[in-house]
C-alpha cells in the first residue's frame, strides 16, 4: 500500500511526539556506540573481540553531524511539516535515521585515518546539503504564509534551480556523512536514498503537484531540472 502523504493538512501532534522521541533514543544509541563501549559490545555479540577504536576526532565530528541533523529534524517536524504524517511515515523516517545515525557511527567507528582533505570535502558537502534542505524549506514556508500566495506554486528561492532541491540537499548531507566515515560500505546508504527519491518519492509528489497546480506546475516542470541543478 502506498501511503498518501501529500495534500492532507494535519498537526498530528501524537505522531510528531513519537517520531521525535524515537529520534532522541537513536541519538543516545549513537553516542553509546561512538563513545561508551557500544561498538565493542555489539562486536562481541558477533564473536569479534579484537576491536580497536579509530580516530577520536572523527568520531566527535560524526556525532556533531548527528546532532546537527537531529536539530534540523526538530525544525522540520515542529515548524515546517503541515501535512498529515501517517504512522507508516513515522516508522519509515525512524528507520531511515536509525540507518544514518547508528549506521554511519558503526561504519566510521574504526576508521583510524587522520582527518584530511576528503573529510573537509565531506564536511562541506554535509553542511551545504543541510543548508539547501532546511533553509530552502524555511523560505518556502514563509512565502506560503503570505496571504497573497495562498494556493500558489512556490518556484522561488533554491527551488528555481531544481524542483526538488530539498531532496538534493538530503542526498548531499547524507553523502557528506558517508565520506566522513572513510568506509566504502557507506556508499550504499546515499545510493539507496537516491533510488528512493527517483523511483518513489519524486514521481508520487509530482503527481500530486500536477493535480493541485495544473498548468503552473507543467510550466515549472518544463523549464526546471527535477533534482540536480543544471543536470537532472
Amino acid at each position: 500500500m502506498i501511503v498518501d502523504l501529500y495534500g492532507k493538512k494535519d498537526k498530528g501532534l501524537l505522531r510528531k511526539v513519537v517520531l521525535l522521541s524515537v529520534e532522541t533514543i537513536i541519538v543516545i544509541i549513537s553516542a553509546w556506540v561512538l563513545f561508551f563501549g557500544g561498538f565493542e559490545w555489539l562486536a562481541g555479540l558477533f564473536g569479534v573481540n579484537d576491536v580497536s577504536p579509530g580516530n577520536y576526532a572523527r568520531r566527535v565530528i560524526l556525532f556533531v553531524f548527528i546532532l546537527i541533523t537531529y536539530f534540523r529534524l526538530w525544525i522540520t517536524t515542529i515548524v515546517l511539516l503541515q501535512r498529515q504524517m501517517p504512522w507508516e511515515e513515522v516508522f519509515s523516517v525512524s528507520f531511515a535515521f536509525l540507518l544514518y545515525y547508528v549506521g554511519f557511527s558503526l561504519l566510521g567507528y574504526q576508521s583510524s585515518q587522520p582527518l584530511h582533505t576528503p573529510d573537509v570535502i565531506g564536511t562541506i558537502i554535509f553542511l551545504l546539503g543541510g543548508w539547501l534542505n532546511t533553509v530552502g524549506e524555511l523560505k518556502r514556508y514563509h512565502w506560503k504564509k503570505q496571504p497573497e500566495n495562498k494556493g500558489k506554486l512556490y518556484t522561488g528561492g533554491y527551488f528555481r534551480y531544481a524542483m526538488h532541491i530539498n531532496y538534493f540537499g538530503d542526498i548531499l548531507w547524507v553523502s557528506g556523512f558517508a565520506i566522513l566515515t572513510r568506509n566504502w560500505y557507506s556508499v550504499i546508504i546515499p545510493l539507496w536514498l537516491i533510488a528512493f527519491f527517483i523511483f518513489f518519492n519524486i514521481p508520487k509528489l509530482d503527481v500530486y503537484l500536477a493535480g493541485r497546480y495544473g498548468e503552473a506546475f507543467e510550466e515549472y516542470r518544463k523549464k526546471t531540472k527535477k533534482l540536480i541543478p543544471f543536470i537532472y
